[in-house]
């Protein structure tokens, strides 16, 4: 982002959650879907979503201004946008995403209060109680994966390897396009038990439901099966300090054969803290969401994957969307 070199760009940047928040409550209220293909007043909406028609017009205009709608007369239409990323219909929606940065909305705002204790603000949270919050989070990864898994798939090269471990895969979408891309290749997702029923979903949702498998434990607390060629890290160490990180890559070494490979797939720092900016600011996420969590830097990650007994690590030539990296080293 261009430093703000005036007093009004800074207040732009300060205000910009008002649109933030119009985006996220078209899409916690879902005033997409409804609307379809054909185009609808804000009283016949109001009346389908059960909202107050003059409130939900003052959205649905804002929401115009920005141009998510198309307004006509006193008609609205989605936009070209809207229908590919907002319409729950679409093959390429993306609201689970929004709907989950909604619920972390209200933590955010209680920054200055974490940054002085050095606490997170997890009461905010609902995720973790709130099934539809849940829910909404497991899809959310599903949908940022879903960008950029098959991409990955096919520069990842896994020919001659059998067992896959995807290590706190949650809805098992890299798994999924892993075993896509590589036919002789099985996979197990290891997670909380909660994530199982999303996993199975996505795995029969590609037909790889016979190939996929899911074993439901806490890594922390359970034993991790063995016997894998491969494991697969995705986005799991931000969440803890160095020492749980280094609990996690000590158990995903041994559920691995001898000479067998782990992924570390993360929005890396550079190894001065101060970006890239996205892995800065995530970084901030994790402080309030979670007790130890953090964005780390690929030298930290390197020197932890280290220390967990693996060699040859090398950083892959591949950079995702908000700048995520992939590590890959070897078990001695």
């Amino acid at each position: 982002m261009p430093e703000p070199t005036t007093p009004a760009a800074l207040l732009q940047l300060s205000g910009g959650y008002w649109k933030t928040c119009a985006l996220h409550a078209g899409a916690m209220l879902d005033v997409f879907t409804p609307i379809g293909d054909g185009a609808m007043g804000a009283s016949a909406l109001a009346a389908v979503l059960g909202c107050d028609a003059r409130a939900l017009a003052m959205l649905l205009n804002a929401l115009a201004a920005m141009e998510l709608l198309v307004k006509s007369g006193e008609d609205y239409r989605q936009s070209e946008t809207a229908r590919e990323f907002l319409d729950t219909r679409s093959p390429r929606y993306i609201g689970f995403v929004i709907r989950h940065h909604h619920r972390l909305m209200a933590s955010w705002t209680e920054l200055p209060e974490a940054v002085r204790t050095g606490r997170p603000r997890l009461d905010r949270v609902h995720r973790a109680q709130d099934p539809q919050g849940r829910e909404d989070f497991l899809m959310a990864m599903f949908n940022l994966a879903s960008a950029i898994a098959p991409r990955l798939a096919k520069a990842i090269d896994l020919s001659g390897r059998r067992r896959l471990l995807d290590l706190g895969g949650g809805p098992g979408t890299y798994a999924v396009h892993f075993c896509l891309e590589n036919p002789e290749l099985a996979a197990t997702v290891f997670d909380l038990a909660a994530a199982e029923p999303f996993a199975r979903s996505v795995a029969r949702r590609f037909g790889v439901a016979d190939r996929v498998a899911f074993t439901a434990g806490d890594y922390f607390e359970d034993d991790v099966p063995g016997g894998f060629d491969v494991a697969w890290l995705s986005q799991v160490l931000h969440a803890e300090d160095p020492e749980g990180c280094l609990v996690i890559l000590r158990k995903a070494v041994g559920a691995l054969r001898a000479g067998g490979t782990v992924f570390v797939h993360d929005f890396m720092l550079r190894d001065t803290l101060d970006g890239p900016e996205f892995a800065a600011l995530f970084s901030l996420n994790m402080l309030l969401v979670t007790p130890h969590g953090q964005a780390y830097s690929e030298g930290q990650i390197r020197g932890l994957m280290e220390r967990a007994g693996l060699r040859d690590i090398e950083l892959l030539d591949f950079l995702g969307p908000n700048e995520s990296r992939v590590l890959r080293g070897t078990v001695g």
